[in-house]
């Protein structure tokens, strides 16, 4: 039994050792220092926005697609997007963030659900936040620690790749891209 629980103890380290160092939650802001096209969310995440994506389950299997519409505006360093979600199940859903900018790139992120602030940098061509969430209630009401990286295209589109996780563990993943509305 002891070699058992000793053996899960050293296979759970070594996941969690490739997750931090290896993985997606390995990559630094600074990986994108001198990378363009520059990053700016007061210009790139400003207007409306289509956004359109799919989530995958801890299987890796497509779970949901869906749609977004959003308005973000800005006034000088602070901007609030009202995001309006659609599923393919026929759910809905509603977020508004608010975001601080900083000179040196740094992000404070707030919306309602968000467990305290997000935080986050903007650096060359990409952005990341990290933030915890709380899942709505007929989906659990689960708090989930996410890392977002968003990344700018040379079309001025964003990919953006989201991993929600859960104790540490994996529990889904978004893929969406972002781009102006009158450009779709």
């Amino acid at each position: 039994m002891i070699a058992f629980v000793l053996g899960l103890a050293v296979a759970l380290a070594l996941v969690a050792l490739k997750t931090r160092y290896l993985g997606f939650a390995a990559q630094t802001p600074a990986d994108y220092d001198g990378k363009g096209p520059a990053f700016d969310l007061r210009r790139h995440l400003d207007g409306p926005i289509l956004c359109e994506g799919v989530i995958y389950g801890p299987t890796g299997r497509v779970v949901s697609r869906f749609t977004g519409d959003f308005l973000a505006r800005w006034e000088g360093n602070t901007g609030t997007m009202a995001e309006e979600f659609r599923y393919d199940s026929g759910a809905t859903q509603s977020r508004r963030w608010t975001f601080r900018l900083e000179n040196d790139g740094s992000i404070t992120a707030d919306a309602p659900d968000l467990v305290g602030s997000g935080h986050g940098m903007q650096r060359g061509s990409g952005v990341n936040l990290r933030y915890r969430i709380r899942l709505p209630e007929d989906s659990g009401g689960h708090v989930l620690a996410v890392t977002d990286w968003m990344y700018l295209m040379e079309n001025g589109a964003i990919v953006n790749r989201s991993q929600f996780r859960k104790f540490g563990f994996l529990v889904a993943e978004l893929v969406a891209t972002m781009r102006p509305k009158e450009a779709a």
